[in-house]
Order: C-alpha cells, then sequence, then structure tokens
C-alpha cells in the first residue's frame, strides 16, 4: 500500500453563504486541506463530483482553466465578488473519462470549465490559493446510488497517483424545512436529522453498502431529509474509490440551522491515519 495514498472524501457543503461566513464547518475545512497538505502532501489535482452540476452521463470538464460560477440568487453582494479562479488538468480529465470507459461507464471530456458553488465554496477554505487543478466530474442524477459507486471505483487508481476525489453535497438537505424553521444557528438539532445521520454514520462504519445503495427505503426519514437525492448521491463516487473493503470514517459531526447536516467521510486505506492527523492537528494555522 502506498502511503501516501490520498483518502477519497465527501464533504458536505452547505449554503453558499458558508464561503463569506466559514462558521464550524468552514474551519474544519481549513484544518482538512492543511492536516491533507502535512500528512500527505498537496494533492496534485482534485476530480470533483458537485450536487449542481449534472448530465444524462458523466462528462469531465477538461478546460485549461476555470471561472467562478455564481449559481446562486438572493444572496449578498458580497458573496458575488468572491472569486475561485482554478486550473484545469485537461490530460488528468481525458486519463479519467478513459478509466470510466474501460469499467463499462460510458463517459466523455469535453474542453469546458467552470467550478460550481458545491465545489468553489468548500476548496476556497481548504486551499484558498487556487492552486490545485481541478476537474469537475458531472453527475448523473437519476443513476442509483451503485452506479454512482462504480464510478467511484472506476476512478481508484487515481488516489494512487496524488488525485484527491472529492464529493461534495450535503449529508440533509431539505430546504423546505429550512425556510419552516427558519435560519437560526444553535438550535437544537431535528430528531429526523438526527436519526437520518447516525443511521448513515452506522451503516457506513459496518460497511454495509447494500443497505446504503438501498437508503430511500431503509434508512429513517430519508424521504425527509432528501425529498430529491442530487444532494446525497455525491457520497458513493468518493465511497467507491475508496473500496468496499475499508471502513468510512465520519470527518466531521455538525448541523446548521437544526436541519442542514454537515458531515463530512473519508474513504480508503488512509481514512483513519486522516482522522487521527485532524485530530491532533490546531484549530488554526
Amino acid at each position: 500500500m502506498d502511503t501516501r495514498t490520498l483518502p477519497p472524501l465527501f464533504v458536505s457543503h452547505g449554503s453558499p453563504m458558508i464561503a463569506l461566513e466559514p462558521g464550524a464547518t468552514g474551519a474544519f475545512f481549513g484544518r482538512l486541506g492543511r492536516t491533507i497538505d502535512r500528512e500527505f502532501g498537496r494533492p496534485r489535482a482534485i476530480v470533483a463530483v458537485s450536487a449542481h452540476t449534472a448530465t444524462r452521463q458523466p462528462v469531465l470538464l477538461g478546460a485549461k482553466r476555470h471561472e467562478t460560477v455564481h449559481d446562486f440568487y438572493g444572496f449578498p453582494p458580497a458573496l458575488y465578488e468572491l472569486r475561485y479562479d482554478a486550473p484545469g488538468d485537461p490530460a488528468l480529465a481525458q486519463d479519467a473519462a478513459h478509466l470510466l470507459e474501460a469499467a463499462g461507464v460510458p463517459a466523455q471530456a469535453v474542453d469546458a470549465g467552470g467550478l460550481d458553488h458545491g465545489i468553489w465554496t468548500v476548496l476556497i477554505h481548504m486551499w484558498p490559493e487556487a492552486d490545485i487543478p481541478v476537474v469537475p466530474l458531472s453527475l448523473v442524477p437519476f443513476a442509483p446510488p451503485s452506479a454512482q459507486f462504480a464510478v467511484g471505483e472506476a476512478l481508484q487508481p487515481l488516489a494512487d497517483q496524488g488525485v484527491l476525489v472529492l464529493g461534495t453535497g450535503s449529508i440533509t438537505h431539505n430546504l423546505r424545512l429550512l425556510s419552516l424553521r427558519g435560519r437560526v444557528e444553535g438550535v437544537p438539532e431535528a430528531p429526523e436529522s438526527a436519526a437520518f445521520r447516525e443511521w448513515v454514520h452506522a451503516r457506513a462504519t459496518a460497511r454495509d453498502w447494500d443497505a446504503l445503495f438501498d437508503y430511500r427505503a431503509q434508512a429513517p426519514h430519508a424521504a425527509l431529509m432528501h425529498p430529491t437525492d442530487e444532494h446525497w448521491l455525491p457520497f458513493y463516487a468518493p465511497a467507491g474509490a475508496g473500496g468496499r473493503e475499508h471502513v468510512p470514517v465520519r470527518l466531521h459531526g455538525h448541523v446548521t440551522f437544526g436541519v442542514l447536516g454537515m458531515d463530512a467521510y473519508a474513504f480508503g486505506p488512509q481514512a483513519a491515519r486522516l482522522a487521527g492527523a485532524l485530530q491532533a492537528a490546531p484549530v488554526q494555522a
């Protein structure tokens, strides 16, 4: 085993306002990036699957450079002034497409770019220098969790090449509940949110992939926590890249506004090492 193999990650990105108001999760993202740099070395590139870039089949955005996409509305002007323009990696986009095709997953790399807010509002805290090449990989929102997992399995070789496979979505995502309860920090977590989050943690720790693939039928309050599941599906690609045989590790468990879960998970043979390094890491750089 290569001890520098990067553990694939799933993170909950929350509201776009996390870019301006980091809170506990934004601070965690900063510590996560610094810990990866120190423990494994800075990633040579990132392949990022976001809830906010969707296509009918997997598409890798292989532009030489990516512009910041402000794909939201109704937020303070300062948020639209933030930029995270990062380099791309056209060769990696082609390599990843070939890995997917070889695994029987139709995919293509295209000369197009842009980082949606699910990607850049996370990376702006993890690596604010915006100097790591990023290759966005589109989500196929109607594909079942098992198919999302297979995408990650095909990308497993990238972790041994210094590439971070990153999924970004939300462990719970019901914006109607958020509106009904009000955006008030510090309120107790809704029991339904806690039950769903802890079910995921228990099934992941048990490596019960069959249950996780069937989460809509088996997880408590699944339909309430995810009226549509595009924000949860990015969990499965990094899980697949980590491999079935390794125990996922929850790196961060937090809830904003009582219903918006901000959990983060690491996968693969180095997940526990990353978790231990994070526990030992200082809160501030």
